[in-house]
């Protein structure tokens, strides 16, 4: 049987090792995507000032309302505790837009949108680079799923050699020279990491292959009846619609990111591209205008309430065109944030959109795992809620699996874990073919002498 395993595990490592590597240290780079975007960053996630108060979300939200686009609206905004760090207001288009805003002086600092080393890490990570439906998602997804097969057939190898102690198995030579150090880091860093790694390819492979996915979460009951997005977020329910948390460039958030979500998702980066030209004309010159706006609203300047009409709601506009007066879409949100934030001391982040926001509490690992809550839009008061454990099974099997795939389930202890596992599966087919040359070396030197 070892005899077996071994040239499975052989003849499946050499033709697909090198996009092996590609995908794990692509998912690698993006384990603290969020950290170090955020590092190099700064200015657009973070305040230049943090003043006494923030402004009112009504007269914040009109503020930045009036320098987008007649077509665009705001669907939400995200406040984290930090002080320091901006608001993200989620914009109706394109698709997952979001830009960070100054609370205390109503200035727009820019658009959300990965750095273009994490956008290649990513497309490489997803779809070789190339498109969410071409030829290199598929030849990711039959990459990891042999990465199975190949971490399992090693493992049984490994358990099968019984000319090895145990101990000596596990060790890492130093001191040996290059070839061993070569050999022991290749089985005894594989045994380190196949946990790990075979956690990251059997959540990986639900965005790859919808026959898997079903399958995967039928066996823990769950019906897999979306339809998943280019970057594995489902579509179709408002329930499964990305928060304002999950956006391209915090797609691996801390706790949560990447991310490989990084996906995590849990991140689409075509979408900027997409319709990128309609976001940068929501975000030009948005330093003057949303100076003069602002002005104009504390002052009540006609001209800037009726820049805010145009990104009131569509039923807004309907009830103003009805004859009906409209009613202020951020009307309430102030006073339904500072009750939620009452209600949850500590939180790690309150997202709040048009009748509805998303509590996430402190000690939650994922960004994904928030207790929702419903309002009166009239009067700001709550009228329903739905913690995370009372939610559909569907919902949290998706939270559940990105989680585990950035590997955020257990904090920054799990992540750091992740990280190390996966660089560790992007030297293991390096170290193979290495292996593998060197023993086709030494087997025609041996033929070579016995002529």
């Amino acid at each position: 049987m070892k005899k077996l395993f071994r040239k499975i595990h052989l003849w499946l490592s050499v033709p697909f090792g090198l996009f092996i590597t590609l995908i794990c240290f692509s998912g690698t780079m993006l384990v603290f995507e969020k950290e170090i975007t955020e590092m190099c960053r700064r200015d657009l996630y973070f305040v230049e000032e943090v003043k006494e108060q923030p402004l009112p979300l009504d007269e914040l939200m009109r503020t930045v309302a009036a320098t987008l686009p007649d077509s665009v609206t705001i669907t939400g905004v995200t406040i984290s505790p930090d002080t320091e760090r901006a608001y993200q207001v989620s914009l109706s288009k394109p698709r997952r837009a979001s830009i960070y805003v100054d609370q205390y002086t109503g200035r727009v600092k820019g658009r959300s949108e990965r750095l273009p080393f994490y956008d290649t890490m990513f497309h490489l990570h997803r779809w070789m680079l190339g498109s969410s439906q071409g030829f290199g998602k598929l030849l990711v997804g039959t990459s990891t799923l042999l990465l199975v097969i190949i971490l399992v057939t090693g493992l049984l190898m490994w358990l099968t050699n019984k000319h090895k102690p145990l101990a000596k198995s596990l060790t890492i030579s130093f001191t040996k020279g290059w070839p061993r150090f070569w050999h022991d880091l290749h089985v005894a860093g594989g045994i380190y990491a196949t946990i790990f790694l075979l956690l990251l390819a059997l959540t990986g492979l639900t965005w790859s292959f919808s026959w898997y996915r079903t399958g995967f979460y039928s066996l823990f009951g769950v019906e897999a009846t979306a339809r998943q997005g280019s970057g594995g977020r489902a579509e179709g329910s408002s329930a499964e619609r990305p928060k304002a948390s999950e956006t391209p460039a915090h797609a691996h958030e801390s706790g949560d990111a990447g991310q490989p979500q990084a996906a995590a998702e849990e991140g689409e980066r075509g979408s900027h591209r997409r319709g990128g030209a309609s976001r940068e004309e929501g975000v030009r010159g948005v330093a003057s205008r949303g100076d003069a706006a602002r002005e104009g609203f504390r002052h009540g300047r006609p001209e800037a309430a009726k820049d805010s009409a145009a990104v009131q709601p569509d039923s807004a506009m309907h009830h103003r065109r009805s004859g009906r007066s409209p009613r202020a879409p951020f009307a309430h949100w102030q006073e339904v944030y500072e009750h939620l934030a009452m209600e949850h001391p500590g939180y790690r982040q309150i997202t709040l959109a048009e009748g509805s926001a998303s509590v996430v509490p402190a000690g939650r690992n994922s960004l994904r795992s928030g207790d929702r809550f419903d309002f009166d839009v009239r009067s700001g008061k709550i009228t329903g809620s739905k913690p995370y454990a009372g939610q559909d099974k569907a919902t949290k099997m998706r939270s559940t699996v990105y989680t585990m795939h950035v590997g955020s389930w257990g904090g920054i202890f799990t992540r750091i874990l992740t990280f190390l596992s996966a660089l560790l599966g992007a030297t293991l087919p390096l170290t193979g073919y290495y292996l593998w040359l060197k023993k086709l070396k030494n087997k025609s030197a041996r033929k070579s002498g016995k002529k």
